[in-house]
């Protein structure tokens, strides 16, 4: 017997993986302030901001779902002890970009699973990438055609779009890059029954 899924997400990108994947479940998005929560995390990891978030989220929604197996997610990226958020002019974006020039920043993905107001299990997945190097006219250049797109995404681009064009290496799984590690997440959803095996 399968368990009900909740996705605790607004997310499209979630959305369409939990889709694409075959998956039956609702979505609802948690009611959480998170940059409020991130402030009393002051000197975590960006694993332990996401891994936190990830389960703030699953927990607010878990108590709207009795008996329901709740997924929450979040992603952070950083740069060393630098943690980036999304931007929310075309200047910050700017900055942003400009600073990963010629470096390689790294997704920090977080899954938490809750039921009944409880964490049954968390995970955090990575992906490590490598911006080539940049100039201010190729960054003027790709934010004007990008667009508003640029404050949807924390590092200012989409790699399944033009955002591509920034990088000359990437490590890691496609799933971890868009915030949703879905092997893992699979594994043990077969693991718990909530889902055919």
């Amino acid at each position: 017997m399968t368990v009900p899924l909740v996705l605790a997400s607004s997310s499209p990108f979630r959305r369409m993986l939990m889709e694409n994947a075959g998956l039956a479940f609702e979505s609802r998005a948690a009611d959480i302030d998170e940059r409020k929560i991130e402030a009393g995390l002051e000197g975590a990891s960006p694993d332990q901001v996401a891994l936190t978030l990830a389960k703030a989220k699953a927990l607010e929604v878990s108590g709207h779902f009795p008996g329901a197996l709740v997924i929450g997610s979040d992603q952070t990226m950083s740069l060393g002890s630098r943690v980036y958020h999304k931007p929310k002019t075309l200047a910050e974006a700017k900055e942003n970009l400009l600073s990963l020039s010629n470096k390689t920043h790294r997704l920090n993905s977080a899954i938490a699973f809750a039921r009944d107001n409880q964490i049954v299990w968390e995970h955090v997945a990575h992906a490590d990438l490598t911006v080539r190097e940049l100039n201010e006219t190729f960054v003027d250049r790709y934010l004007s055609r990008v667009g508003e797109k640029v404050y949807g995404s924390v590092g200012a681009y989409q790699l399944e779009g033009e955002g591509i064009q920034l990088f000359s290496r990437i490590e890691g799984d496609y799933f971890t890059i868009l915030g949703l590690p879905m092997l893992p997440l699979l594994e043990k959803l077969r693991d718990l029954k909530a889902i055919d095996d």
